[in-house]
């Protein structure tokens, strides 16, 4: 019932969702060789990778002020971080990243696909899928950017902004003692962190196309980052 086992079990579920909604069929295309999705099951997979994608960015930003509430106000953490608050948080999390998954999901169902319908990726990723309407796509560019402020700078910031204020108060009156107290609290999580948002740049943001190198980096970002999540965390436990 403690608040970061809350958020862990969200997070676990959230991880096994993201994986299993590109990896099953990934392994039946590579088992059948008939590479092919049919427009409803390509619409579905993206819904659902953006729901579960966001779900983890929006908890993972939780997990930091949790723990950020841990180290900076042990005294006030049981009263501040109560379950109804874990709860609320967590339910905000999944309200968010489904209204986020369902908004890019009927802006793609309206634009048209009349050319080559050959996605390069493993999975439907909505910019892939963007590339290859005959539609105006300047209002889904828009959102996409937009949204994307929201669903990934905003957690980031509240992220880095925890963990500069952890540091900055541990190092007012650094000891041996403390730094390795900080470390036991946060070291899984500012792994996972490193390991979620570093695969999320190299693909995003470093890669100009999409070939092979981007392929392996999703396969990273999407199946290697959630099954080692579990692994990080217990350890930890």
């Amino acid at each position: 019932h403690q608040p970061m086992f809350i958020l862990l079990s969200h997070l676990a579920f959230s991880d096994i969702s993201l994986s299993s909604v590109t990896v099953p069929k990934m392994l039946m295309n590579m088992h059948t060789q008939q590479q092919s999705i049919p427009y409803v099951g390509c619409i579905s997979q993206l819904y659902f990778f953006l729901v579960f994608d966001g779900l983890d960015n929006f908890l993972l930003a939780v997990m930091a002020y949790d723990r950020y509430m841990a180290i900076c106000h042990p005294l006030h953490y049981t009263t501040i971080m109560r379950e109804e608050l874990c709860v609320l948080l967590v339910a905000g999390s999944w309200i968010l990243s489904c209204g986020n998954g369902l908004l890019h999901t009927i802006l793609l169902v309206q634009l048209s696909f009349c050319a080559n319908n050959v996605i390069t990726h493993f999975f439907c990723d909505l910019s892939v899928l963007l590339k290859l309407s005959c539609s105006d796509i300047s209002l889904n560019e828009l959102v996409l950017f937009a949204k994307g402020g929201v669903l990934y700078v905003l957690p980031l910031a509240i992220i880095l902004g925890s963990y500069i204020r952890t540091g900055t108060i541990i190092l007012k009156a650094p000891s041996t003692k403390r730094l390795l107290k900080a470390f036991s609290t946060c070291g899984s999580h500012l792994l996972v962190v490193s390991l979620f948002y570093g695969t999320l740049v190299g693909v995003y943001l470093l890669s100009s196309s999409w070939d092979s190198k981007d392929r392996i980096a999703s396969v990273m970002y999407t199946v290697v980052t959630p099954m080692l999540n579990p692994v990080v965390y217990c350890m930890k436990t």
